[in-house]
């Protein structure tokens, strides 16, 4: 299998390259694509060292079967015929092509065989906030309908990219330091601080990341579902928490709520409340699966129910749902060699 990762250099890049071999894909070609900024310097898959190219038009896609891009909307755009038009299978990680009719949108946990309706060529991978939640809201659903679902984010810097994690922690080195604090990758300061706003604000009030959690989850579930969230960014540095409120349409108990947990693909069950054991980023950062606890009937409605979530979006939320992706459609021989 011939693979190329664009947008190599950044963290989901740098991801897609940890993921592809601790998992080991069935690689035979890996090449490395990234800005021009980029271009010539050096990365390491399998103990081999590999030299980034810089990305332009032409034919440089042509023996590829698998391109992951992680290189920001418009360069997917741009450069989406050159990476499709021998072939390859271009598994895209920007927000470009998600709510395009004729492109799939996908979690292999909640709807894999949407991956192999793909008539540009193109599978996009969701947003992280939304991977997170659909990946335990199916556990739920296969047991009663989903009718709302209300959630709030706390979203770690690295949701803003490698950039955003490291002026977070220079921003505690100089608030501790009493200097003058840099602020360039978010909209105030973010040491010691949460900010109310992620991406830019729409006519409706809520914020595109908000609306996007609406728009994808209902096109992933393939369902009615209706989602009010409310996305925030908090000052930890990796892996994203998520509290859950859903309302079904057949009251569903802890108990079964627990059980589904427990053997939801992708899932851990964490919930042990007593003992202080919940998810936490703190412990989760660089763990494939979606964490869950603080599991409970809401008292204020029979048909609600509450849970906590923690998942690093680098990981499930960005290179490992795509890599499962591209490990879904070899397993179902849906893909050129």
């Amino acid at each position: 299998m011939n693979v190329a990762i664009v947008g190599a250099s950044g963290a989901v890049g740098q991801e897609f390259i940890k993921v592809l071999a601790e998992r080991q894909f069935p690689i035979d070609e890996l090449v490395l694509f990234g800005s021009s900024r980029s271009a010539g310097s050096k990365c390491t898959f399998n103990g081999k060292q590999y030299i980034i190219k810089e990305l332009k038009h032409g034919d440089d896609f042509k023996n590829i079967d698998i391109a992951f891009t992680s290189a920001g909307a418009s360069i997917s755009k741009e450069f989406e015929k050159d990476i499709t038009k021998f072939g390859a299978v271009m598994i895209d990680n920007s927000s470009a092509f998600r709510m395009d009719p004729d492109v799939s949108l996908v979690v292999p946990e909640v709807n894999a065989a949407d991956a192999k309706i793909r008539p540009r060529g193109v599978i996009a991978n969701p947003n992280c906030t939304t991977i997170q939640m659909v990946v335990a809201l199916k556990a739920i659903e296969n047991i009663s309908h989903i009718k709302k679902v209300h959630v709030s984010t706390y979203q770690a810097a690295s949701g803003a990219g490698a950039a955003a994690m490291a002026e977070l922690e220079l921003q505690y080195k100089q608030v501790l330091a009493g200097e003058a604090v840099t602020v360039s990758k978010f909209a105030y300061q973010l040491a010691y601080n949460v900010i109310p706003q992620i991406d830019v604000f729409t006519e409706n009030g809520y914020t595109k990341e908000e609306m996007k959690m609406y728009n994808e989850t209902r096109k992933i579930m393939h369902s009615d579902i209706e989602v009010s969230a409310t996305c925030v960014r908090v000052p930890s540095l990796r892996a994203h928490s998520e509290s859950i409120w859903v309302e079904t349409e057949k009251p569903v108990s802890v108990e079964q709520a627990r059980k589904a947990f427990s053997t939801a693909e992708g899932v851990v069950l964490n919930d042990n409340p007593a003992e202080k054991e919940y998810p936490m980023p703190l412990f989760l950062s660089g763990k494939d699966d979606i964490y869950v606890g603080r599991i409970r009937k809401d008292i204020s409605n029979a048909n609600g129910l509450a849970f906590w979530c923690v998942g690093d979006q680098i990981r499930k939320g960005a290179a490992l749902n795509a890599v499962q992706i591209a490990e879904y459609l070899i397993k179902e021989s849906d893909i050129k060699k």
